[in-house]
């Protein structure tokens, strides 16, 4: 008589990374993600020309696909004789570090916030939540401007400002799943055998937050982006020469019924940068929280 083995029952990380070679939207999402991160990364070497040189004897080349195009210029040159392609290869750099210095500083912010009140509760949640109704009272576009307008426009500026205006999802996710977990019975083990509270915030209830904050951090990159790009067409935003899409809309503007790529190229970028985070975002949703899901 033949016994029968048993299989082996897979484990919860060979699960979901199952679920997530099935997910079309997160390998969409992740290629796009990852292509533009490679030529920020790679600018120096795939840039054919430097992204500040100017050369007005060389301005508004068209593109390569438009009648008198060259391949020496792929995407034409700008107003001032830079090479299109050039720019948009370095203004990836600009996006995705302010987009991702902006996460993590709202996030520090945010989680900090969320964890506080969802361990302690009353009083001190009651103040963390009014904080954060104050937040959402305030218009996030309109303080930006006005914060930038009083303090300058530059690089870590605009990181500081979106940092400081973008943490209210994270203490609201991190607060909520804090509050579903105090307790649990590690949390209860963790306290009866003497455990500090911030080492029962950091060690015990953090590391089981890191899903919903992965989430949570990818569409405030989006997020970030989005903003930098419409304080940077207003001028208030990361200035110039410096090759930022939002930028590079704003100094094409004045061309749009004569050379319309100088907006379409840069503003594409951003469309589609933006299209491969939130479909990361929605993939890892559906990864890590795969329940009545399709």
């Amino acid at each position: 008589m033949t016994q029968t083995v048993p299989l082996s029952q897979p484990s919860p990380r060979q699960l979901m990374l199952r679920r997530a070679r099935g997910h079309r939207g997160l390998l969409i999402g992740g290629a796009i993600v990852l292509a533009v991160l490679i030529a920020a990364l790679l600018a120096p070497w795939l840039a054919p020309y430097d992204p500040f040189a100017q050369d007005l004897s060389r301005r508004l080349i068209p593109p390569v696909w438009a009648d008198k195009g060259s391949w020496d210029h792929v995407f034409g040159t700008d107003a001032l004789g830079r090479d299109y392609l050039s720019r948009l290869i370095h203004g990836a750099r600009i996006s995705l570090l302010i987009g991702v210095c902006a996460a993590i500083g709202s996030g520090l912010i945010g989680t900090t916030l969320g964890l506080i009140a969802g361990y302690y509760g009353g009083r001190v949640d009651s103040f963390v939540t009014f904080f954060v109704s104050v937040r959402l009272a305030l218009p996030v576009v309109l303080v930006a401007l006005a914060v930038v307008s009083i303090f300058g426009g530059s690089l870590w500026i605009v990181v500081a400002v979106l940092s400081l205006l973008l943490w209210d999802r994270f203490a609201v996710v991190v607060r909520s799943a804090t509050m579903q977990l105090r307790g649990q019975e590690f949390v209860t083990a963790a306290r009866a055998m003497g455990a500090s509270t911030p080492r029962i915030l950091l060690a015990e209830l953090l590391p089981n937050l890191i899903g919903p904050l992965v989430v949570v951090a990818s569409l405030e990159v989006a997020h970030a982006i989005l903003l930098e790009s419409a304080l940077s067409f207003l001028g208030l935003g990361v200035q110039p020469p410096t090759p930022s899409w939002g930028l590079m809309v704003s100094e094409g503007k004045g061309m749009v019924f004569f050379d319309a790529r100088l907006i379409a190229l840069p503003g594409a970028a951003i469309a589609v940068l933006v299209l491969g985070i939130n479909l990361i975002g929605d993939g890892l949703r559906d990864v890590l929280a795969p329940e009545g899901r399709g």
